[in-house]
């Protein structure tokens, strides 16, 4: 008997009882969109978090200075003042790994327009920095190198900024006051939106030259942090290594000594989430496989009822010549076809949901093609395994008794 005969009878077979087929199949239904669905949730989430990370900037280390512990009391990140412009030079001069930096430092407090305030960051850098965080301009340019040199009084706001103290008007040209000293506004950064790395606002700065900031706002002349561009993704781990026993020879950091600074390397980040994110698929999809599993125990209960309510039918066919092989064919081929109708439809469902989830949560979901493929895979699998056994059992029939049940 060929496939596609056996096929056929199979469809016949399962067509006669409409509503137990379908109730049947409702439990793939629900197995594979529910696949479907949680592995694209989970890998939506994964993609969201490796762009915002990416969003911060390409093969970026974060070198900030370090904690100090004084009368026994740790002070926390960013309490020491050793991090100094001149470690910026040797580290752009003697790390052949590191492609740019960047000096940093910050301080917090209000920013006046007109009648309009706005609290938030004040950092003070360098023009690099825009480039090394791959951070575009929605609007006009970044302060020269000039402007750092004379240290002017020239600003560069975020999308946040400027949404809190411009609304309709253009920001360009205009002034602002940071702690009574005014600030032309030369340009406005596009909008990069939450920092995956440390969950805060990136658009809610204002971005001025390092020297301004030293020297008329925060009066200190040390660096809070240093941002590096390493030649490529690979590259950062070898930077990251000879920035780290750079700044120690600089700072004399003797063996067993703590570093009084420290080095984060965005890399490792991505990775970490990377395999957070990974995690987290799975276990969705393993949670969404049970009731496929469940799907699978429907299927072999209703084969095992349909072998007895059919048994004289199978006593017919063994009598005019039908093979236990081809009595388990076609049990077995009725049990993959109500596993790949189910799975068929499954497929449609989990997309309907997924569109759904994206449209009332607002939650990225990423539907690939593997994971449709995989759950179709799957839903055949538990077709065929869960049909084995009812196909087995009528197959191993006695004729005769078959022929004699009523």
């Amino acid at each position: 008997m060929d496939l596609i005969a056996v096929a056929r009878i199979a469809v016949r077979a399962l067509a006669r009882n409409k509503m137990r087929s379908s109730l049947t199949m409702l439990g793939i239904i629900i197995g594979v969109g529910a696949v479907i669905a949680m592995v694209g949730v989970g890998q939506g989430a994964q993609q969201q978090v490796q762009q915002q990370i990416a969003a911060m900037g390409s093969d970026i280390l974060f070198v900030g200075s370090g904690t100090v512990t004084r009368g026994g009391t740790h002070m926390g990140w960013g309490a020491t003042k050793t991090l100094i412009y001149a470690d910026m030079l040797a580290i752009l001069r003697e790390c052949p790994a590191v492609k740019a930096a960047a000096p940093g430092s910050n301080t917090s407090t209000q920013v006046v327009f007109g009648n309009d305030n706005w609290a938030t960051r004040i950092n003070g850098t360098e023009p690099q920095y825009f480039d090394i965080r791959n951070w575009p301009f929605q609007e006009g340019t970044s302060f020269t190198q000039q402007d750092v040199e004379m240290a002017a009084n020239v600003a560069v706001i975020g999308e946040s900024v400027r949404k809190n103290l411009f609304a309709a008007t253009d920001p360009l040209g205009q002034t602002i006051r940071i702690k009574s000293l005014p600030f032309k506004v030369v340009g406005v950064l596009a909008q990069k939106g939450t920092s995956a790395a440390m969950g805060d606002d990136q658009d809610d700065v204002v971005l001025v030259p390092i020297t301004t900031l030293q020297k008329k706002i925060t009066g200190q002349d040390w660096l809070r942090w240093i941002m590096v561009s390493a030649t490529s993704r690979q590259a950062s781990y070898a930077a990251q290594e000879q920035i780290t026993s750079l700044l120690r020879d600089r700072h004399r950091i003797r063996a067993g000594q703590d570093d009084d600074f420290m080095v984060r390397n965005l890399a490792d980040m991505a990775d970490l989430a990377d395999q957070a994110g990974s995690v987290m698929t799975i276990l969705l999809a393993s949670i969404a496989s049970v009731s496929l599993i469940v799907g699978g125990i429907g299927i072999m209960n209703i084969m095992l009822v349909s072998v007895t309510e059919r048994t004289r039918e199978i006593g017919i066919r063994m009598a005019i010549g039908a093979t236990e092989r081809n009595v388990q064919s076609q049990f077995l081929t009725e049990a993959v076809v109500l596993s790949l109708i189910g799975g068929a439809i499954g497929i449609v469902f989990g997309m309907g949901a997924s569109y759904l989830i994206t449209n009332t949560l607002g939650w990225v979901v990423l539907v690939s093609p593997l994971a449709i493929v995989t759950a179709v895979v799957f839903s055949m699998a538990v077709g065929i395994f869960f049909g084995f056994y009812p196909a087995r059992k009528a197959a191993h029939l006695n004729p005769i008794e078959a022929l004699r049940y009523e």
